[in-house]
């Protein structure tokens, strides 16, 4: 079984996570790095560490200490256009908690890193008060990402079915308050239900399915 650290990154964090975040895009979803999506992989201390209502999570190797995969969440809403409006106007900005970056490397993956983060980051939300929605959008066309928070969330709109096919993405909403058994099948939560991000968490991995939102042009 193989340690991880689970915790808010800091500045020693942020090349590591820039290298999770640029990796993923390049290698897995082909887009490369395009500044209206990614400014805020540029620039996370602005995007999510300076914001007392974001959070910007790493998670660490525990044998080299090397930052293998992240997670965000800010109170940006989703804009409209891209987005349908419908789904726009239902996730307004500052009451809604919008998951991002939820990445991790190749190499990591089914081990539960996913799971753990997106856990840490519902509490979070939960604690902060101002919260009514927790949304997320992911590409269908990332191996094992829509599997993966349809078993978190729900679907509130999937541009497949348009008939332009929309950018092809998947809209979900994910409560608030997901059952831990559901967020942590395969072991005991090392999480309390009112776990603060704030704290750092050394977890132990366990099989999990894995998980990337990718970066599409939503008024990033």
């Amino acid at each position: 079984m193989r340690d991880y650290c689970i915790r808010p990154a800091g500045p020693e964090d942020l090349d590591g996570a820039r290298a999770v975040m640029l990796d993923t895009v390049y290698r897995d979803f082909g887009t490369g790095y395009v500044p209206r999506w990614h400014g805020d992989i540029i620039d996370p201390v602005a995007a999510y560490l300076a914001p007392a209502r974001h959070a910007l999570l790493v998670a660490l190797d525990g044998e080299d200490g090397e930052v293998v995969a992240t997670a965000a969440l800010d109170s940006r809403g989703p804009a409209h256009p891209p987005n349908p409006r419908h789904v726009a106007e239902r996730y307004p900005s500052g009451t809604t908690a919008q998951l991002r970056r939820v990445y991790v490397r190749r190499e990591h993956r089914r081990r539960g890193l996913a799971r753990r983060l997106v856990a840490e980051l519902l509490a979070f939300a939960a604690a902060d008060g101002g919260y009514r929605s927790v949304y997320l959008h992911t590409d269908p066309a990332v191996e094992g990402a829509e599997g993966f928070w349809r078993s978190l969330g729900t679907v509130v709109h999937d541009e497949r079915d348009e008939a332009t096919g929309g950018q092809g993405i998947v809209h979900f909403d994910v409560p608030l308050e997901v059952p831990l058994g559901v967020l942590l099948p395969a072991s005991p939560s090392p999480f309390a239900p009112a776990a603060s991000v704030r704290s750092v968490r050394s977890v132990r991995s366990v099989p999990s399915a894995s998980s990337s939102s990718r970066p599409r042009p939503t008024g990033r």
